[in-house]
């Protein structure tokens, strides 16, 4: 198949996996732009497309690149103008049957920024989320009196994004004199940038500080953007200060967010800090079986169960099986019974063995720390250095079980026992240490992800 076909196939298989909102924001403009001998570059029209795909959806995007065809192995962005001609929604034959399919439609209010779908009601509580349920119901109560800042982190695809709207969704409709806002963190960082540029800042934070309850999502793209800490946490301070609610979340708690000030840090660890895990089997039952209650549709109970015993690590995927089965059986006009769905979804539930190599793990510790990948490789001695470093080596010698001196090898030639000291150095820390602990959580995490 051609660029174009490709890529298309590319985004059919993306928009069943991730908001329609996430879809409409990070994909539309963008398009395979070269591809030669395994190595794709997809244009995008900004950089904050460019950073969001490769930190975000990079893992799934060469995932399904791999499945399309075989000989795709690396994948680059880069910042191109792209034709808008081509089609935002590719999977419109989906989208006119199955009732629409609901693939996350866009119910924004406008003056709050909330999607009007995420309520408590359809947000299933079980033993991974339940203390960040309870401070999320304890708040809208009396927002800014209690747990000020709250801060959720979790993996991607847990439930983060519900919950915090869930709070916002119930405070508006509570509290008609409140003004309640919604950001994602990358549009809070632009309106910085532009109120910087236009040398309106002081009407940005003005504008802001008019806000009772302010809730910005994944502020883990903070890291290594001084200017948008700086005024982010004078803003903080002053809605804090007025008693109005901070709501937070991130993929990692704050004390594993590297390149964060420290006197932002502080600030969020003062409130409520409150973890999202991974669902276990009942929970992800639950799940299935509202996500299958709020499509109007229904699905064997067999094969719910074999969703929810096999698609185990978030509720995004989980959605991502069940929608796949639902598209099916709408388009065909026949039921899905276990053994259809097996077959569907063989290649989301028994996939080729993650990729694991040199290349990323450099890419996942350089991006962790807010380095350079090159950063990793410079022969110096400072600490911002060093630790980004040892972790890499560790990586290396504990998930690709490379030998200390081929590890040394590919870090400029050091000596086998630089290696052998670094790889000691972080299985000790971790052992005393647990921020450090923390942190090689999170990378693995995303080492193995998609």
């Amino acid at each position: 198949m051609d660029k174009q076909e490709l890529w298309q196939n590319v985004l059919s298989q993306i928009q069943l996996q991730i908001s329609q909102a996430n879809f409409s924001t990070w994909f539309k403009s963008t398009a395979i732009i070269s591809r030669q001998k395994g190595h794709i570059i997809v244009g995008v029209p900004n950089s904050f497309s460019r950073e969001w795909l490769e930190k975000k959806y990079n893992r799934l995007i060469l995932n399904i690149l791999e499945e399309l065809s075989e000989k795709v192995k690396h994948l680059e962005y880069k910042i191109v103008a792209i034709p808008v001609t081509q089609p935002v929604s590719v999977y419109k034959e989906i989208q006119s049957s199955a009732n629409q399919l609901e693939l996350e439609e866009l119910n924004l209010d406008k003056t709050t920024n909330l999607n009007s779908k995420y309520t408590f009601d359809n947000f299933i509580v079980g033993p991974f989320n339940e203390l960040a349920h309870a401070a999320g119901t304890a708040i809208i109560k009396n927002p800014g009196r209690i747990y000020n800042p709250f801060f959720v982190y979790g993996g991607v695809g847990l439930g983060k994004t519900h919950l915090l709207q869930a709070v916002g969704n119930k405070i508006h409709q509570d509290f008609k004199n409140k003004k309640v806002k919604y950001f994602s963190s990358e549009r809070f960082i632009t309106g910085i940038v532009n109120a910087i540029r236009n040398q309106s800042i002081h009407q940005f934070k003005e504008e802001y500080r008019q806000f009772d309850v302010l809730i910005i999502d994944d502020v883990q793209f903070f890291a290594g953007k001084e200017k948008s800490q700086e005024e982010f946490f004078h803003l903080f301070n002053l809605l804090y200060e007025d008693n109005k609610q901070i709501i937070i979340s991130s993929d990692r708690p704050p004390r594993a967010i590297s390149a964060l000030e420290e006197r932002l840090r502080s600030r969020f660890e003062g409130g409520m800090i409150a973890d999202i895990g991974s669902p276990d089997f009942e929970s992800r039952s639950a799940i299935l079986k509202q996500k299958v209650h709020d499509k109007k549709t229904l699905l064997d109970d067999l094969v719910l169960e074999y969703i929810a015993n096999n698609v185990q690590k978030n509720v995004r995927e989980l959605e991502g099986a069940l929608n796949r089965l639902i598209a099916w059986q709408e388009l065909n006009s026949q039921d899905v019974n276990l053994e259809l769905a097996k077959n569907l979804l063989r290649k989301t539930i028994n996939p080729k063995n993650k990729r694991v190599d040199f290349q990323k793990v450099i890419k996942i510790v350089a991006d962790f720390y807010s380095l350079d990948k090159k950063d990793l490789f410079l022969n110096s001695r400072k600490k911002e250095i060093v630790k980004p470093r040892q972790v890499a080596m560790y990586f290396m010698r504990k998930e690709l079980n490379s030998s200390y001196p081929f590890i040394g090898n590919k870090f400029g030639g050091k000596d086998h026992t630089t290696a052998i000291y670094a790889c000691e150095k972080i299985s000790q820390g971790i052992k005393k240490d647990e921020q450090l602990a923390e942190e090689i959580e999170v990378m693995k995490e995303k080492i193995y992800a998609y």
